[in-house]
């Protein structure tokens, strides 16, 4: 069982987009995929609801008698969205599922200056520390022609992390979203761009 962080302290940051398109991916692939929601808005768990029966089957939470949360059994990819200021004991709890943390930020001043911050603490964090996870960048909502695309660019080159790929602002995500879907799910040639861009995503998540 692998599992994947999606964290970043700050609201409106692109993580459950991104959560759900990994899961996607991972369902795609043919692998037993939970898309976990630590959010009390439980959007990822809303976005399942709306998932058509026809597409690769994505799970959640078990929720036992106990009212404790468990991976169903026999997952073998776990895709974690998480709630805005995520940090202390529930960031300790979190990365201690996770072999793969991404953390996406948005081209603008106050997404930089939070996550920067954040990465400082997760990177303090001991299981980021002695390397049981492995932690990544990724550029959300990014037009290449902005000048907030090339601050964001060198804010990248300041840290001492992998950036995986900037995804550009494309109405495709809303799209899907709102119909239950991921961009794995649309015929190869109308997501050919935005799969470009998810390559370097890919390779990292399916390396080690």
């Amino acid at each position: 069982m692998k599992a994947f962080l999606i964290a970043n302290p700050k609201g409106g940051a692109g993580k459950s987009t991104l959560a759900v398109n990994l899961a996607g991916y991972f369902a795609r692939q043919g692998h037993s995929v939970m898309l976990g929601d630590t959010d009390r808005q439980q959007s990822s768990r809303e976005w399942l609801a709306l998932r058509p029966a026809h597409l690769p089957p994505i799970e959640t939470w078990d929720i036992g008698p106990d009212h404790i949360a468990r991976p169903p059994k026999g997952v073998s990819r776990i895709v974690l969205d998480t709630p805005a200021g995520l940090g202390g004991k529930l960031l300790d709890k979190v990365l201690k599922l996770s072999a793969r943390v991404i953390v996406p930020v948005q081209p603008s001043l106050f997404d930089m200056l939070a996550a920067r911050q954040f990465i400082r603490l997760l990177l303090a964090e001991k299981a980021v520390r002695k390397g049981k996870a492995d932690v990544a960048v990724i550029g959300m909502r990014v037009d290449a022609r902005t000048r907030a695309a090339a601050e964001l660019e060198r804010f990248f080159a300041s840290l001492e992390l992998p950036v995986l790929t900037c995804l550009r602002d494309t109405q495709l995500y809303v799209q899907t979203i709102a119909a239950g879907m991921t961009l794995f799910d649309l015929p190869p040639a109308r997501a050919e761009r935005d799969m470009a861009e998810w390559r370097a995503i890919i390779e990292w998540a399916e390396a080690g």
